[in-house]
C-alpha cells in the first residue's frame, strides 16, 4: 500500500481506501454484518487505514460496522463519517447547527468513538455552501473534542469551490472518474493551494468502469442503479457518473479495446490516482474479491501515454456532453 498525506488534517492513509455504501451487501440488499465485518478485517490486514462511512448507509449499520472493525484493529484506523442526509425534506432549511450537531453525537454512538477523526457535510443543497453559521458549528464541535475535522462531500464543482473558502474545510470528497472529468479543470489547483485534502469516490461510475455490465445486467428494484438512474431520489449523478446507461456501455466497450476486461478496473483507479492532488480513492466492495481486486490498482502499471489519449478520446467523443457541464 502506498500512503498520501489528506490535506490539512495530516493523516498519512491509503490511497486505495474503502467506502462502506454496500460493505453489508449489495446496494439494497439489507446488511450483513459477518460479511461487512469480514471485508473491513480484510481491508485493514491488506493496509488500508482510512475508512469512509455515513449516517445514512443502511439506516446506521455501517456505522455501527465501521466502528466494531476499528475497536477490533490493532493500528490506527482513520474514520471519515457524514451528516445531514438525513434532513427530511433534504432542503436548506432543514440544516440548522442543532439538527447538525444531534447527527454527530448520533455518529459517535455508532461508531463507539469519543471523537470522529473527520465529519463531512453530506451533500447538501448548494445553499448551504453560504452559510458560515453552519460551518461554525462544526469549530465549536472540535473545542468539544468530538471532530477533529471537518470535509464536505459535493455533486458540483460549484460547491467544492464555495466550500474550500471556510478555512476550517480539511477535505472535499467529490465524484472524479473516467467518465467526470471537470474537477481536475480548476478544482484540483485550487485545492493544492489551500492544502485541502480530495477524497474521490464513485471512482468506478457505480460499477460501469468494471466493465463486467451488459445490456442484459439485471438490477434488484431497490438497487440505486435500477431506480435513481433519473434521479428519482438523489442526484443521478451518483448513479453511472450521471452517464445514461447505455451510453456507459458504448464507451465502456470503446475502452474494453485499449485496456481489456481484467485491467479496467485497475485502470480505472490508476488514472485517478495518477493526480497528486488527490489523496485517496474510495471504491465501496460488497465481497472480498471486489475488495481485493480494488486494492490490487496500487500495484497496476502506470498508464502510457496512448492509453491516457484513449481515455480522453472515448471522454470527448461519448461522454463531456452528458456530464461535463452538469456537474
Amino acid at each position: 500500500m502506498n500512503y498520501r498525506k489528506l490535506g490539512k488534517t495530516g493523516f498519512e492513509i491509503s490511497e486505495v481506501s474503502l467506502g462502506t455504501w454496500q460493505v453489508g451487501g449489495k446496494w439494497g440488499s439489507g446488511f450483513d454484518h459477518k460479511l461487512a465485518q469480514n471485508i473491513l478485517a480484510e481491508a485493514i490486514d491488506q493496509g488500508v487505514n482510512f475508512i469512509d462511512t455515513a449516517d445514512v448507509y443502511e439506516d446506521g449499520e455501517s456505522e455501527i460496522a465501521v466502528g466494531r472493525a476499528i475497536k477490533n484493529a490493532n493500528k490506527r484506523i482513520f474514520v471519515a463519517t457524514k451528516c445531514g442526509r438525513q434532513v427530511s425534506p433534504h432542503v436548506n432549511e432543514g440544516y440548522t447547527p442543532k439538527v447538525l450537531r444531534a447527527y454527530v453525537e448520533g455518529s459517535l454512538k455508532r461508531l463507539q468513538l469519543d471523537c470522529i477523526d473527520l465529519i463531512q457535510l453530506h451533500c447538501p443543497p448548494t445553499q448551504v455552501f453560504y452559510r458560515s453559521e453552519i460551518f461554525e458549528e462544526f469549530d465549536k464541535l472540535k473545542q468539544e473534542g468530538k471532530i477533529l475535522n471537518l470535509g464536505v462531500s459535493v455533486e458540483k464543482v460549484e460547491e467544492a469551490m464555495k466550500a474550500i473558502e471556510f478555512d476550517n474545510v480539511t477535505t472535499v470528497q467529490i465524484i472524479y472518474n473516467m467518465f467526470r472529468q471537470r474537477p481536475q479543470e480548476l478544482f484540483f489547483e485550487q485545492a493544492a493551494k489551500r492544502n485541502v485534502g480530495v477524497i474521490v469516490r464513485v471512482p468506478l461510475a457505480s460499477g460501469l468502469l468494471t466493465g463486467k455490465f451488459g445490456r442484459d445486467s439485471q438490477f434488484a428494484a431497490d438497487d440505486h442503479r435500477q431506480f435513481n438512474r433519473d434521479g428519482a431520489i438523489f442526484d443521478k449523478g451518483e448513479t453511472f457518473a450521471g452517464i445514461p446507461y447505455e451510453k456507459g456501455l458504448d464507451a465502456v466497450e470503446d475502452l474494453k479495446a485499449e485496456f481489456g476486461d481484467a485491467s479496467l478496473t485497475h485502470a480505472a483507479l490508476k488514472w485517478i490516482l495518477r493526480r497528486s492532488e488527490v489523496s485517496c480513492v474510495i471504491p465501496g466492495a460488497s465481497r472480498r474479491d471486489q475488495l481485493l481486486s480494488n486494492l490490487a490498482a496500487v500495484s497496476a502499471p502506470e498508464l502510457t501515454p496512448k492509453q491516457l489519449e484513449t481515455i480522453a478520446r472515448v471522454y470527448d467523443e461519448q461522454i463531456k456532453a452528458f456530464v461535463h457541464q452538469a456537474w
